[in-house]
């Protein structure tokens, strides 16, 4: 059996556990990959985040064998009725630069 003071340690331990939580960033991540195909190496990076209450963001690179490089810069984020925002842009090795957006609603 459980005393009064075992419980108010534990429930001490779950609040302050839950208020860490609240003030840390959800997740970060960096990846690195290197691909080979028949067409030569292509050697990537990417990085990105999600926060809590504002959302994910993303960016990457790829450089290709004759050393062109192919940016991407994205995000998505809810907006709280249950739908989802997104958009971004890839930049290829020449400058020109494709953006997309839009949202998604589930129905």
């Amino acid at each position: 059996m459980k005393t009064s003071a075992s419980r108010m340690v534990l429930a001490a331990a779950l609040a302050a556990a839950s208020v860490f939580a609240a003030m840390t960033p959800a997740s970060a991540w960096t990846r690195n990959s290197v691909v080979t195909t028949p067409r030569g190496t292509y050697t990537g990076s990417g990085s990105g985040q999600c926060t809590y209450g504002s959302g994910c963001q993303r960016n990457s690179a790829w450089t290709g064998p004759n050393g062109g490089t192919v940016n991407h810069q994205g995000y998505a984020y809810g907006t709280g009725n249950g739908s989802i925002n997104y958009g971004g842009s890839t930049t290829g090795p020449n400058g020109g630069t494709v953006s997309r957006s839009g949202t998604l609603t589930r129905y």
